[in-house]
């Protein structure tokens, strides 16, 4: 989606200009070109250097600085960018921007940008609320500017308040999202995703889990989201904000999620089986804390299967439907995906491997193999998860077609 886009991040004073380090490496695994403008009040918190490192791009700092006689540095800047995200955005550079004042690199530059612009500001809660400011995003608003809020959090101040930036994720879902056009194939289609892992609970203090943290899922329903789908997410426990205009359907256990699949899947068009199922669970769930004894050296627990929420789904599935899942291995990937692909009738199946760094469970990067039925394995680079999420939606519209 992000493919050799070219966006300009202008960097300006807050605390929070190391959140936009973040952002650059997360534009960047998205393939995008990414220029980075820092005012002289976001060099007291951050070196140009870092930047300059993650995005392989000179970092911009000064107006007078080029030493080009065939350029102006900030038009040409401004002409060649095609989203510009100022972020962190302080309450000065909202001022300059609402009042037309152009008197350093970052505001002339925005100044002379016909393209859109995001902005997510970062400061001090009373400040954020303050009249004034409050005037100028309203201004920013109806002149055009699109604006990612800031988030209740704890301050640099040391107290709760309304003015953390967003996180880096949420805006380049934003800058994803600006580049991502509704797919006639997926418009208003009903597609069903799970994600997160399963908990089992032993007793009221336990339970068994895995180490999924739910982004892939996530990230594949906000790509279908943006592309037109209607979609519905059942999630097991995560850390994670639902993206917007999705149907949230919150489980905790293999049983409770395969009920709501069970449920939702006869009036979808396709599944994407992207969560972590435990396979096994305690045969019962005990009252109390299970005490350990003071001669005790070990445990014995008793396990018993779970439901095969993919088996069960392929009893299910008609002519019309698309299913897709995922397999997390270990050792022989393409042998173990594979005998899962045919095992569950499934129409494709996306493995990784998660012992590679950066694969996988908690982390914002995967690599993936896609194997189906008649077409040989293909595998991706390292990717982040959005982008990954995008190419399994890719090969999900060319199932829908087919």
């Amino acid at each position: 989606m992000l493919k050799n886009k070219h966006l300009t991040l202008y960097v300006t004073g807050s605390i929070a200009a190391y959140k936009a380090l973040q952002l650059t490496r997360l534009l960047v695994q998205h393939q995008a070109q990414v220029r980075v403008v820092l005012t002289a009040a976001a060099q007291k918190f951050i070196t140009p250097l870092s930047f300059q490192t993650l995005s392989k791009h000179s970092v911009l700092t000064d107006t007078f600085a080029s030493g080009n006689p065939h350029t102006v540095e900030h038009i040409e800047l401004a002409d060649w960018t095609e989203l510009a995200v100022i972020a962190p955005a302080s309450a000065d550079i909202i001022a300059k921007l609402a009042h037309g004042q152009a008197n350093d690199l970052a505001s002339l530059a925005l100044m002379a940008t016909t393209a859109p612009k995001l902005i997510a500001p970062a400061m001090n809660s009373h400040m954020w609320n303050n009249p004034a400011v409050q005037r100028n995003v309203a201004q920013l608003k109806q002149d055009g500017y699109a604006f990612v809020d800031p988030q209740e959090g704890f301050l640099a101040e040391g107290y709760t308040g309304k003015g953390r930036m967003a996180e880096p994720a949420q805006i380049a879902a934003l800058v994803d999202a600006h580049f991502i056009k509704p797919s006639p194939r997926l418009q208003n289609q009903p597609i069903l995703v799970t994600a997160g892992g399963t908990r089992e609970r032993l007793d009221p203090v336990r339970f068994l889990a895995n180490d999924s943290s739910g982004k892939m899922g996530y990230a594949l329903a906000q790509v279908l989201q943006q592309r037109g789908a209607q979609v519905t997410l059942i999630s097991a426990p995560t850390k994670l904000q639902p993206p917007a205009q999705v149907h949230l359907i919150p489980v905790t256990t293999t049983e409770e999620m395969a009920t709501a699949v069970k449920q939702q899947f006869p009036h979808m068009r396709a599944l994407i089986m992207a969560a972590a199922v435990a396979d096994f669970r305690p045969p019962q769930v005990a009252a109390q804390k299970i005490k350990k004894q003071p001669d005790q050296t070990t445990w014995q627990l008793p396990l018993i299967k779970t439901v095969d929420i993919l088996q069960m789904v392929a009893h299910l599935k008609q002519p019309h439907q698309v299913t897709i899942g995922f397999a997390a291995e270990t050792s022989e990937l393409i042998e173990q995906a594979t005998a899962k692909l045919r095992r569950k009738h499934l129409d494709l199946i996306v493995a990784n491997n998660v012992a590679q760094p950066g694969v996988g469970f908690n982390s914002d990067t995967n690599q993936v193999t896609f194997i189906s039925p008649h077409q040989p394995p293909k595998s991706t680079q390292l990717l982040s998860k959005t982008a990954i999420a995008a190419l399994v939606i890719d090969q999900l519209e060319m199932l829908l077609q087919s």
